[in-house]
């Protein structure tokens, strides 16, 4: 449904507030210039691939489950920190310089504090040693392509648009305020559509969402913008349009969105968490099981809506009784404005009340800019001098630790020296009387071997003799068997053919 909202301011107004804003953006440069540090700082960690989630920033997602559907390689997690301690979620678009999205619990309202702009090192330069969130002055000689991947404060300077948070400030209070003022949570938003903004979110959060939701304790809000092809100053994207989700977890569980577009200032649109899904990015999914969206109670969800409309429509009856009051205001001054004498001095005097007015603003501004820009300039002597003891400090320890590191080698290099000295000549000895016993070794032999020739031509001649008469009692043995053999065998035919011829002469006589 579409509600309404606010009447617009007159067109004098709104130059006047660009005018205010601008001069105030560029004031602020000079104040990120000036100042050094704060004794407690905004930081915020990139969380690494390789962490689950948001890391210890989970805790402000419902069901510690960050929205899904955001996977582009150059979306970046943030998990936003004040005094080391996690404060909200960012997920960052370096391609567009601007977050897509702040997730954060509702703490408590509060006054705007002072503003103080940080930027992230390690968007632009991921090898930095500056872990956490710095001041833009303090890492411009410091990071890398510094604005390369990130939107830095110059880019808002004289371009008709200012630091919108998309985590507002005035939804926060003491350490959480103070880390909303990052360039990591802030989109281009005319100074119009800001006021809008944060007007809108602030009153809905704070008298229609938070009193159905223990106060705020158990409500988690995703502040979110979806980029345009329209940058500033060729850079920084400018919002299509803004959106809020809201979920509750206790006492009953219920979400709730809105949507707000750069064309319709003086309203904001409320619609289902789901509705809302369908104008992100395809795949987006916000709240983990969608935050009770089918089994919401009706009857609360009517109440909500019910002080959401209640809240836009009181809006326009209340500038318009302002109005009336300020018309009955005057026309009662002019009806007492009965001389005029009265008038003129009026008309003299207002100029110069003006005046020492502006006069007086002016010096308290002058006197507090150059208060930090001494602060700055001791901080940066100290940090210069602090430089140079440090570094001439390493250098005697340098100088020092090789000094001491080549005495303590010297008696080492020395021995061993010594030692290979010593076994060169223990080589060299070895060598020499391994050759005379070579030189040596060849006469010796030779003349034993000759020495042993004729005792060894007698030792052989018993040998020889015994072995010619084996050779010669064998020979004589074998003619004897062969002599023997060749008798029996003519013997044993004799007594073959007497056996068989002399029977039959026997029976022939």
């Amino acid at each position: 449904m579409q509600s309404t909202g606010p009447a617009s301011y007159p067109a004098e107004t709104d130059r006047a507030s660009l005018g205010s804003r601008q001069w105030t953006m560029k004031m602020s440069i000079l104040f990120s210039l000036c100042i050094f540090a704060f004794p407690g700082f905004s930081q915020g960690r990139v969380v690494g691939v390789d962490e689950a989630g948001f890391a210890e920033c989970n805790e402000f997602f419902y069901g510690e489950t960050p929205p899904e559907g955001f996977t582009e390689s150059f979306h970046v997690k943030i998990c936003q920190q004040y005094n080391k301690e996690p404060r909200f979620a960012t997920l960052y678009s370096m391609e567009d310089k601007t977050p897509l999205y702040s997730a954060f619990k509702y703490t408590k309202a509060a006054q705007r504090g002072e503003e103080s702009w940080m930027v992230e090192p390690q968007i632009d330069d991921p090898g930095n040693d500056l872990e956490e969130m710095v001041h833009e002055a303090d890492a411009v000689g410091s990071v890398n392509n510094l604005g390369a991947n990130q939107a830095l404060t110059t880019d808002y300077v004289d371009s008709g648009y200012e630091r919108g948070q998309l985590n507002p400030s005035s939804l926060n209070e003491d350490d959480f305020q103070l880390a909303t003022y990052t360039l990591t949570n802030a989109v281009p938003m005319i100074p119009s559509l800001s006021k809008s903004w944060h007007k809108d979110i602030k009153n809905i959060v704070e008298q229609a969402l938070a009193p159905h939701c223990e106060n705020g304790a158990r409500l988690y809000l995703v502040a979110g913008a979806v980029p345009s092809s329209l940058r500033v100053k060729d850079k920084v994207s400018i919002p299509e349009f803004l959106w809020l989700a809201a979920c509750c977890d206790a006492p009953e569980v219920w979400s709730v969105g809105f949507l707000k577009r750069p064309s319709g200032e003086n309203s904001i649109e409320d619609l289902s968490v789901e509705d809302l899904e369908k104008q992100l990015p395809s795949g987006a999914h916000l709240f983990k099981k969608n935050c009770g969206g089918g089994s919401q109670s009706q009857e609360k969800m009517e109440a909500i809506l019910q002080t959401i409309n209640q809240i836009q429509s009181e809006e326009p009856i209340l500038q318009t009784m302002a109005g009336k009051h300020r018309e009955g205001q005057r026309a009662q001054e002019k009806r007492g404005e009965s001389s005029l004498l009265r008038r003129v001095a009026g008309i003299v005097a207002t100029p110069f009340t003006k005046l020492l007015r502006i006069v007086g603003y002016v010096l308290v501004e002058v006197v507090r800019y150059m208060y930090y820009f001494l602060w700055y300039v001791v901080k940066q002597l100290s940090n210069t001098a602090m430089g140079g003891l440090y570094s001439l400090w390493n250098g005697v320890m340098s100088y020092v630790k090789e000094i001491s590191t080549v005495l303590l080698n010297i008696p080492r290099d020395m021995a061993k020296v010594t030692a290979n000295i010593v076994t060169g000549f223990v080589r060299i000895f070895q060598n020499t009387l391994n050759l005379i016993y070579r030189i040596l070794s060849i006469p010796v032999g030779l003349f034993l071997h000759i020495m042993a020739f004729p005792l060894d031509t007698l030792c052989a001649v018993p040998i020889v003799l015994k072995d010619m008469a084996a050779g010669v009692g064998g020979t004589f043995s074998l003619i004897v068997d062969a002599t023997a053999a060749l008798m029996s065998t003519f013997y044993y035919i004799a007594t073959h053919l007497g056996k068989k011829f002399v029977p039959k002469l026997s029976s022939d006589d």
